[in-house]
């Protein structure tokens, strides 16, 4: 006979009837709060997430003091997975890594020996050759830890416990910085100087109700540990502090290296924080490969211990700043650091606090490690005098100590007795030795009875005393400058501050051109170039089979061409960077983004000053300052919202001021152009009312001059009686006049 094996059935009590999107919901939320807490987002008051607290505990339990032999990476690696952080070794080792990054950190916490990597982005060898222990640093973090300055929770697997939050002997969030991506929210917070954060710290304590821009007399910006200009408005830095929220424009240093016979050359000794050496070098020769950087003319990387990038301009007389100036606005030689003090607080809650609120829950968590530490410290001297009690009495009774101790059978129990003591007392004198009970012993401790007694009413005194626990929060904070003081080289700024000058990069550029008089050519298939000189007779123009011209644009090799598509985007090119005239040209879609099915409303050169009228085929539009249609990019600068029916009139405002609309109706409405609003960008305002149909064209004209017409055979027809046809803004106007083109156009096309 064969057994045969069955699964039973599941209890009915394991099986959970609920919609999905329920399940679904809370479980996603479980996963959301176990990120922000655990894993993306610091803790406000030691400024660590929790992988980076468990690496400096496990090291601490190590003992890899600053003093300690280093220890293989690998090591402390394997002994924070298996004790605190189960997550994987890369990871634990990348935290490892950055710790240890003098220019990831402002002030490492992790003294590595070895390859750990490098500003130019190489990777940093393998744990099994490298080899770490802990900074000065990061032990004014850890100390205290074993004085129950905080508090303690059971490790992932319930064997040992770990800390929940350091002690943290200066503001290490602000002084370090950090980044996170959570779900749903994020942090970015810059790397300070901790000094400065010291003083505002002390004036916190002297005001508590000083204001976030009397704090900035200490703390005046952030202070990069790859140093830099910071170029941010003192106003804008300000804001930041006060919400939390904002940016910092960070450019590279450089100095000018004169060469001799009038040539120089272009020094950078600091990059901007986060930006990788290499990639920067790459980019600027791609820049110069491009031709994007018209005015640089070679770049060298001649870095060793320290960065030195070198930066040839294409010729002397180019002015350095115009140079630079223009490097950084198309490079990362200069960046923005975005800022969002996004954090948990003591209660574990994430929000985004101010400078003021981040510094004040520093000063609160270090009062409580204080005050923490001071009640453990106080419990250590009443067990001691209490052992000491014990002792003075035995001393006191010495003779009749010795004869119980010598002759009783239970001497503990006649100790406890004889002399009133406690079971603890009674050992510590059964324990203590015979050479011990000297005359010279029992003087000593009658001293250290008094030395601690006089301690033990000095902590009494300061547990019940507010005012003396922030003192010694502000000693505390003063003994950390002997580490981390200004005048230290860990301390000392590297991050300086200077205003961005005023310096007219365009006109530099222009400057670098040849004027010459060209003319732009588009064809109706979209192809681009640009002829020398003008062009009298368009007829003799050549095309591709079946292409014709759509654009015939007089320009200069300084201008830059404006052209304006049915989505209601306007693209930016530079006249001197067309294609030359001797064959058909370029696509234009190879040079911007343009989708095949969006066409060109208009193309024209910018004017500056200039205001244009811009309206959508449903009938909507604004005046448009030229200004605002300007942008070198290959996507182009969204300016008109046009609806599904797209872009149709692109009018050059000048000295008009009434506006003629015709729509697919054959109806003609005349209003002042004054009630149109002139707008950045936006859908407009509604032009003409339409019951079918929608805006067929329009033309702007100045009152003393007339209104008129061009005609099939392009003869100019005026219009004398246009103020018939005069009405408010949004009207659905009357039909056109005898003689009005039938395609209902003021122009043909």
């Amino acid at each position: 006979m064969t057994d045969t094996l069955t699964t039973p059935p599941p209890p009915s009590d394991r099986i959970i009837d609920e919609p999905l999107t329920e399940a679904l919901s809370r479980r996603y939320l479980a996963y959301a709060l176990s990120v922000i807490t655990d894993r993306a987002l610091p803790d406000v008051r030691d400024g660590l997430k929790p992988v980076q607290r468990r690496v400096l505990y496990a090291m601490r339990e190590m003992r890899l003091n600053p003093d300690a032999a280093a220890r293989k990476c690998a090591k402390v690696v394997g002994e924070v997975m298996g004790g605190y952080h189960p997550h994987g070794d890369q990871s634990i080792y990348d935290t490892l890594v950055r710790m240890a990054q003098d220019f990831a950190q402002r002030y490492p916490l992790v003294d590595g020996q070895g390859n750990f990597g490098n500003i130019d982005g190489d990777n940093p060898a393998a744990m099994r050759y490298t080899e770490a222990k802990l900074t000065q640093a990061a032990t004014l973090l850890l100390d205290g830890i074993d004085e129950d300055a905080v508090d303690f929770k059971p490790t992932y697997d319930g064997q040992d416990t770990e800390p929940v939050v350091l002690p943290t002997g200066f503001p290490n969030l602000l002084a370090n910085g950090t980044t996170g991506i959570a779900v749903g929210m994020a942090t970015s917070i810059p790397p300070h100087n901790a000094a400065e954060l010291i003083g505002a710290c002390l004036a916190l304590l002297d005001n508590p109700r000083a204001a976030t821009a009397e704090l900035m007399v200490h703390v005046q910006g952030p202070d990069f540990p790859t140093g830099g200009v910071i170029v941010e408005p003192h106003a804008s830095l300000l804001e930041t502090y006060e919400t939390g929220r904002g940016g910092v424009r960070l450019r590279s240093l450089w100095t000018k290296e004169d060469l001799g016979h009038g040539t120089y050359q272009i020094v950078v000794t600091q990059v901007p924080y986060q930006v990788k050496k290499a990639d920067l070098v790459e980019q600027l020769a791609q820049l110069i490969e491009d031709k994007r950087a018209p005015l640089l003319g070679d770049v060298r990387d001649e870095s060793a211990e320290d960065v030195r990038l070198v930066l040839e301009p294409k010729s002397r007389n180019v002015e350095p700043e115009v140079l630079m100036e223009s490097l950084f606005k198309l490079s990362d030689l200069e960046n923005r650091f975005s800022v969002n003090l996004n954090v948990l607080d003591a209660r574990g809650t994430p929000g985004v606090m101010g400078l003021r609120q981040v510094l004040q829950a520093f000063l609160d968590h270090r009062r409580e490690v204080i005050v923490r530490r001071a009640r453990h410290r106080l419990g250590k001297i009443e067990a001691r005098l209490h052992i000491l009690d014990g002792l003075l009495v035995a001393y006191l009774n010495l003779d009749e100590v010795i004869r119980i101790v010598r002759y009783e059978d239970e001497p503990r129990a006649r100790l406890i007795e004889a002399f009133a003591l406690t079971e603890i007392q009674a050992d510590a004198i059964l324990n203590t030795r015979l050479r011990q009970l000297a005359r010279l012993e029992e003087l000593e401790l009658r001293r250290e009875h008094a030395d601690l007694s006089l301690e033990r009413d000095g902590i009494a005194g300061m547990l019940a005393n507010d005012r003396a626990q922030w003192k010694l929060v502000g000693a505390g904070l003063k003994h950390t400058l002997a580490t981390l003081g200004a005048d230290t080289p860990l301390g000392r700024r590297r991050s300086i501050f200077a205003d961005a000058p005023q310096v007219d990069t365009e006109a530099a550029l222009e400057a670098m051109i040849v004027r010459e008089p060209i003319t732009v050519i588009l064809s109706d298939r979209g192809w681009i170039r640009a002829a020398r000189g003008r062009v009298d007779d368009p007829s003799e123009l050549k095309f591709k089979e079946g292409d014709k011209l759509a654009f015939l644009v007089p320009a200069e090799t300084t201008d830059k061409l404006l052209i304006f598509a049915s989505d209601g985007r306007f693209f930016t090119l530079a006249c001197d960077k067309l294609p030359g005239a001797r064959g058909h040209g370029e696509p234009l879609r190879l040079m911007i983004d343009l989708d095949d099915r969006v066409g060109i409303v208009d193309v024209f050169v910018h004017k500056p000053g200039a205001r244009r009228i811009l309206a959508s085929q449903e009938g909507y539009g604004f005046i448009l300052p030229e200004e605002e249609a300007i942008a070198f990019r290959r996507a182009g600068k969204q300016v008109l919202n046009p609806g599904p029916k797209g872009a149709l009139v692109s009018l050059l405002l000048g000295s008009a001021d009434q506006l003629a609309v015709i729509g697919d109706n054959g109806k003609i409405l005349i209003f002042p152009t004054a009630e149109l609003p002139e707008m950045p960008r936006g859908k407009g305002v509604k032009l003409q009312t339409y019951r079918e149909g929608g805006l067929r064209d329009a033309t702007a004209f100045a009152e003393a001059e007339g209104a008129a017409w061009i005609d099939a055979g392009g003869r100019n027809r005026a219009w004398p009686d246009w103020r018939n046809w005069l009405g408010r803004r949004a009207g659905a106007g009357k039909l056109a006049p005898k003689g009005f083109p039938a395609g209902k156009r003021f122009r043909p096309r």
